[in-house]
């Protein structure tokens, strides 16, 4: 029987490690996205509201028990008159459960474009979710070119600017933990101006093999692996994640001294720790949401119009998460399996995601057309194999997840697949997690999931049917299986397995 593992005790220790850590060394959290928001009102001086990413996230208990800065973009106009009015500090925004300090970064509005429009998101996300087809794309232009120097150098220079300028007001050299791809140009230019600084870079997304960065001119991805080796850790949500930076850099960085062994990097007389912290959830507040009334209603709306056996997914709708092919699958196991149609339906929540850009656009198109044709073909007016649901809202899925008997989670590549997570946490029926070895999940899941290829139509058609078909006492033991281990690695631990690492690297200065 897999050992039950006591959450709140598992959280006060993760606390009271930060606030022992941060007694040493006061903490700043740099990212993208920051917690907080400022909306413009008709009268009045600008509101704050709490921000859901990620990262805020995920740091939520750190959040609302000690006080830190977080340096983050000014994303709209309240952020920016915020910014301009607080004269060079952070501001404590009055919201309850909050002991953040912001402090806005700045940027001209047509280099953050460049930033994040051109260079981040259709470029650095694509390469390092294996997305791009190397006979044809990218094409590295001047455009691009452009979009590193007059973008992605400018705001990360910003970035750096703004942490310089908080550990100014700080009685000691601080922690610094950034996150993600955005900002990895950064901790280069933060530690020239604070040497002493202890500097943590976390990665949400995959890191790909060094052939895959070869798309990328040489000069850009050794400054990027280059300024990364100028923090003393580095977290991936994945051992192959940490396994191809290492590489990497052998690669890129001609003065690295890699040990894959030790997981560490020398550059002269500095040291980088390779280490992983997979991102988790807090259990009990996806707990409290799934049992939350809202919650509950949208599962009798649902229960009452499926069938014996239901299959959700839930993601963005984005190229990486492999939607398309998730339908091809269940359509070929109705297919094979006929008595299935009318007894199996699909239920799919997806949230429409950067439709801005033309990659995402199409795929959503793609989407719908696809989930035409399976019902046209495989259904009839009593009963449609999909449902979809393009809408960003998270009760409503997490209602899906509370009644599902199989949950279908095959990424092409990604990071920590959240909904993996979630979904173990709150289901009511055992439901077998159907799980892409492309995701970084799969590390921590993979002995409770059943495993599939992501490109496997085959493997995933049959996957689902054994999900649909599997013995009771079988799948009960895999629901406690995953359950296990999503308590035991929860957001918690994530949290305190980071802090160790920095106290370590606190007490080695």
């Amino acid at each position: 029987m897999p050992t039950v593992i006591d959450a709140s005790r598992q959280r006060d220790e993760a606390i009271a490690l930060c606030r022992e850590t941060l007694a040493e060394r006061p903490l700043i959290v740099v990212s993208n996205r920051g917690p907080v928001e400022y909306q413009l009102v008709p009268e009045g001086p600008p509101q704050p509201r709490r921000r859901s990413s990620t990262v805020s996230t995920a740091l939520n208990s750190l959040i609302a028990s000690v006080p830190f800065a977080w340096v983050s973009s000014a994303m709209g106009e309240g952020d920016r008159l915020v910014a301009e009015r607080s004269e060079g500090v952070s501001v404590k925004p009055p919201l309850p459960n909050c002991q953040v300090s912001v402090r806005f970064v700045v940027t001209p509005r047509r280099a953050y474009h460049k930033f994040y429009n051109i260079f981040c998101n259709p470029l650095l996300w694509f390469l390092q979710h294996y997305m791009w087809s190397p006979p044809y794309t990218p094409n590295v232009d001047a455009a691009v070119y452009d979009a590193w120097e007059a973008g992605y150098v400018v705001v990360n220079q910003a970035f750096a600017d703004g942490v310089v300028a908080e550990a100014r007001t700080l009685p000691k050299a601080p922690l610094v933990m950034f996150h993600d791809y955005h900002l990895y140009l950064a901790p280069e230019m933060v530690r020239k101006q604070l040497p002493d600084a202890i500097l943590q870079y976390l990665l949400h997304i995959p890191w790909p093999t060094p052939h895959t960065w070869n798309l990328l001119p040489a000069t850009m991805r050794t400054a990027i692996c280059r300024s990364l080796c100028a923090c003393d850790i580095i977290g991936f949500q994945s051992e192959m994640d940490a396994h191809n930076f290492l590489d990497c850099c052998r690669r890129f960085v001609p003065d690295a001294r890699v040990d894959f062994a030790g997981g560490t990097i020398a550059i002269g007389e500095h040291t980088t720790r390779v280490r992983t912290y997979p991102l988790s959830i807090d259990i009990g507040e996806v707990r409290q949401i799934g049992n939350s009334p809202r919650a509950l209603d949208y599962e009798r709306q649902f229960k009452a119009t499926s069938p014996e056996k239901t299959i959700v997914r839930v993601d963005r709708a984005e190229p990486n998460k492999n939607i398309v092919r998730g339908f091809r699958a269940y359509q070929l196991m109705l297919e094979r399996h006929p008595d299935l149609r009318g007894h199996v339906a699909f239920l799919a929540f997806l949230v429409p995601s950067r439709t801005h850009i033309k990659q995402y656009e199409r795929y959503l198109g793609e989407i719908d057309q696809v989930v035409r044709e399976i019902n046209g073909a495989l259904g009839n007016p009593e009963w449609q194999p999909i449902q979809t649901f393009y809408e960003n809202n998270y009760v409503q899925a997490i209602a899906g997840l509370r009644l599902c008997d199989a949950l279908l989670v095959n990424p092409v590549s990604d990071g920590m697949s959240m909904v993996a997570k979630e979904g173990p946490v709150v289901n009511t029926r055992d439901a077998v997690l159907v799980l892409s070895d492309g995701s970084a999940a799969h590390e921590q899941l993979k002995d409770g999931a059943l495993a599939v290829g992501p490109a496997d139509l085959e493997g995933t058609s049959a996957a689902l049917y054994q999900a649909v078909t599997m013995p009771p006492e079988e799948r009960k033991r895999r629901a406690e299986l995953l359950l296990a281990t999503i308590q035991r690695e929860d957001a918690s631990h994530w949290l305190k397995t980071q802090f160790a690492d920095l106290q370590k690297a606190i007490r080695g200065k």
